[in-house]
């Protein structure tokens, strides 16, 4: 996810620990202790991704596409980390750390909320396309949730609503609320989410909003609202998706019989579970090849054609019909030898094929294939040094598995 979405479930889930526990004694106590949670919450929410910081250890690609949710995504470093982070808070706050050596419930609390901010970071990152690997070193697999896009403003709506009404300031609780009203206008307005999505948003933010002013002033039924609705949806994205890759597997199969459907990675639209960006690998043994294809579905095309997505997030060219609710939009193949042949010989692209879920093999370079009709670029591109000029060997690569291996 990005870090504005991990922010703001950080601090709303610190902001439900607090509301959770007995008062403090005194109102000067318990506002440091509000604080202290809040803070704790959102940056232990963030603080995985400080693995952007180890990225020079390798040469580009490598260096982003190895190392970013790399070790500090997985469970076996986050105890650590979370004691770094609460040494840290203890050492650099005076005022916390009297009030945690004095409160049995501020210790609590700052346990609580920095173990759900990094819980919630492992498993929001999960939920996207991109991957994580949180079991290794028992399990080096990547995992992927291919659930919620990585920027979705359901979480935005309905968590930062109640988190703004209980601002003790006015003036930042009606910045804040028109702030999000913004956003959520730009990103209608640039086709990233539909005016439906539009609208069924700001119901979920009055839904939220209403539920935490009945609650009464140290009540949590707005927050308890937003997390339940932020749940529920993504267990309806987690079936959407399941939907939409066996309708496209199943599309895959009955136009070429002859190949093998391996994989589809699915990305969600934000806030409209009908509608789907894919990217599919399918391999054909016999004929020694594979074939990569990119497109858009919606798992209900009697009620959305694929079409009719949010326009902002499909590519602007001619599409093929593979079904009734799937467009086709790319393809490309290549070689299953030379892709085995290049493993084998070259170590750069051996590292790449550490993180290539949709490995594109053409025009003298590697590239991951969910990422081909990137805006800015493909950021997963490897170029491929000639056999008479090798690449150094990269150093530090590490042992997370080959999204590929069936290929290979």
């Amino acid at each position: 996810m990005d870090n504005i979405t991990h922010s703001i479930i950080g601090f709303g889930v610190g902001e439900v620990v607090h509301r959770s526990l007995l008062a403090e004694a005194d109102t000067p106590a318990q506002r440091v202790r509000h604080r202290l949670l809040l803070v704790a919450c959102a940056l232990a929410s963030n603080f995985p991704d400080l693995d952007l910081f180890l990225t020079r250890l390798l040469p580009d690609p490598l260096r982003y596409l190895l190392n970013h949710r790399g070790h500090t995504h997985t469970v076996a470093w986050a105890l650590p980390q979370a004691l770094l982070l609460a040494a840290l808070l203890w050492l650099c706050w005076p005022n916390a750390r009297r009030l945690l050596a004095a409160s049995r419930p501020a210790r609590i609390g700052l346990a609580l909320s920095i173990g759900f901010g990094f819980a919630l970071h492992l498993l929001m990152d999960y939920t996207n396309s991109y991957g994580v690997h949180p079991w290794y070193p028992l399990d080096a697999r990547w995992l992927y949730g291919d659930m919620v896009f990585i920027i979705e403003p359901l979480f935005w709506v309905a968590i930062a609503v109640p988190m703004a009404l209980i601002m003790r300031w006015r003036g930042l609780r009606i910045g804040g609320l028109i702030l999000l009203a913004a956003a959520l206008v730009a990103f209608a307005a640039r086709g990233f989410i539909g005016w439906p999505s539009f609208a069924a948003l700001l119901l979920v933010g009055l839904l939220c909003g209403w539920a935490q002013s009945r609650s009464g002033e140290r009540g949590r039924g707005g927050l308890l609202l937003a997390l339940a609705i932020s749940v529920g949806f993504i267990a309806v994205q987690g079936v959407a998706s399941h939907a939409g890759r066996a309708q496209i597997t199943a599309d895959l199969q009955r136009i070429d019989p002859a190949s093998r459907v391996l994989d589809v990675a699915m990305t969600a639209f934000p806030s409209q579970p009908l509608c789907w960006a894919y990217a599919s690998v399918e391999s054909n043994a016999k004929a020694g090849t594979y074939r990569l294809r990119r497109g858009v579905a919606s798992i209900a095309p009697d009620w959305l054609a694929p079409a009719a997505c949010p326009a902002g997030l499909v590519e602007q060219k001619p599409a093929l019909a593979l079904g009734a609710g799937v467009l086709q939009q790319g393809s490309a193949e290549a070689s299953l030898p030379q892709l085995r042949a290049l493993k084998a010989s070259n170590c750069m692209v051996d590292a790449w094929l550490r993180f290539g879920r949709m490995p594109e093999l053409a025009h003298g370079a590697l590239s991951d294939y969910r990422f081909a009709a990137t805006p800015r670029g493909n950021f997963s591109t490897l170029p491929i040094a000639p056999p008479d000029a090798p690449a150094p060997c990269p150093h530090g690569v590490p042992a997370w598995g080959y999204p590929r291996a069936d290929l290979f």
